[in-house]
């Protein structure tokens, strides 16, 4: 039987339980290791805990590590099966009580035997590792022994049972980060970074108005928008080449003119706040103008308003408010009822995106309705 020998550490734990810290090759993984996918059997018994891959993850993690900066600090949790050996190094300084040395010995599967070890935690690191050119990479495991699947899949569960990290906390760290980003991720760095400016900068319209999860107490109470909505109405008018903000985008280096785009988020939101006032820096129960349904639909609006006003221009803010107040008296953003959307209160409209698309149809018709009689 051939055998993988590798160097490990055996740490017993207060229950007795035992687990050993060691490092396999990215050539050796999926040899030693298999992939219990969840499914059920012809009567209908649960079988294996793993989702179906999910191939656009893997190719960013794949990307990422074959990068020159690249670090690959989270192991892997491996399952072993019984048939795995550990042996003890000798000498007196190979165990500190906590953590002992010596040889983990692994056998390979012949083809009519299951593989001794099942992933628990790390599949699509594991298939994104089977994409390298360097198939020696050094991948650090995290392993234990169970013969029993359902021992796995508690562990499966409660590896995987925390919740996710907030989005807002993810989009307000991006700008922070410099090194390469998955392509979804980085599309949003520029919004962020732009939602950043927005909330920080003394001459905007939004100064302090955006929630943010890195804000101290004192500023909770004035911040009424919630941060991840700005940012989506920022990378919508980014990402769609109707949007006023596109042509400040090139999508073969990925540069952005953020200068450009500053200019006329910054001259858009100064016009909006001017042409109501009422409405303007309220909590969204008290103005949806403020809410997610109003942001994202003005923001439909300024893509075709801005399209042709000169962001740099002298007198760009109040270009821009002439516009809006061509839709000013149809809206119902702090009370009454929109009567064209069916009657529906002010109040009742929902950052859903029936509302939103209901809502931006609504404002861009007026507003092209009332350009063309004026």
């Amino acid at each position: 039987m051939e055998i993988i020998e590798r160097k490990a550490l055996r740490v017993t734990q207060r229950s007795g339980k035992i687990i050993y810290l060691l490092s396999l090759k990215a050539s050796e993984l999926l040899a030693v290791a298999g992939i219990s996918r969840v499914t059920r059997d012809d009567v209908g018994k649960l079988i294996g805990y793993q989702r179906a891959e999910v191939r656009r993850h893997v190719k960013e993690i794949a990307d990422y590590l074959s990068s020159e900066d690249m670090l690959f600090a989270h192991p892997l949790i491996l399952s072993f099966s019984s048939e795995v050996r550990f042996v003890s190094s000798r000498g007196q300084k190979t165990s500190d009580g906590q953590a002992a040395a010596g040889m983990l010995e692994i056998p390979l599967p012949r083809k009519d035997k299951d593989k001794p070890a099942w992933i628990v935690d790390g599949q699509q690191r594991a298939l994104a590792l089977q994409m390298l050119k360097d198939q020696e990479f050094a991948v650090p495991v995290c392993a234990f022994v169970a013969d029993d699947v359902d021992v796995q899949r508690d562990q499966f569960l409660r590896i995987n049972n925390s919740k996710p990290l907030p989005r807002g906390l993810v989009t307000e760290l991006l700008p922070e980060v410099n090194s390469p980003l998955p392509p979804r991720l980085a599309l949003k760095k520029i919004p962020s970074a732009l939602c950043d400016l927005l909330n920080q900068d003394k001459k905007s319209p939004f100064y302090h108005l955006i929630k943010r999860p890195s804000a101290k107490d004192k500023r909770r109470e004035s911040e009424v928008v919630t941060d991840t909505v700005v940012i989506k109405m920022i990378e919508d008018s980014l990402t769609n080449p109707s949007g006023c903000l596109f042509p400040y985008r090139n999508i073969a280096t990925g540069e952005y003119d953020q200068a450009a785009i500053w200019a006329v988020l910054n001259t858009f939101w100064s016009a909006v706040e001017q042409v109501f006032p009422d409405a303007w820096g309220k909590p969204p129960t008290a103005s949806r103008l403020m809410h997610g349904v109003g942001i994202r639909s003005l923001g439909k609006l300024m893509d075709r308003i801005m399209a042709s006003i000169d962001p740099f221009g002298e007198r760009a803010v109040a270009t821009a408010a002439k516009e809006l107040k061509l839709i000013a008296p149809a809206c119902r953003w702090t009370s009454g009822t929109w009567e064209d959307l069916g009657g529906i209160p002010w109040n009742q409209l929902q950052n859903l995106h029936k509302h939103q698309a209901m809502l931006s149809n609504y404002l861009i018709r007026t507003y092209l309705e009332q350009r063309g009689r004026a």
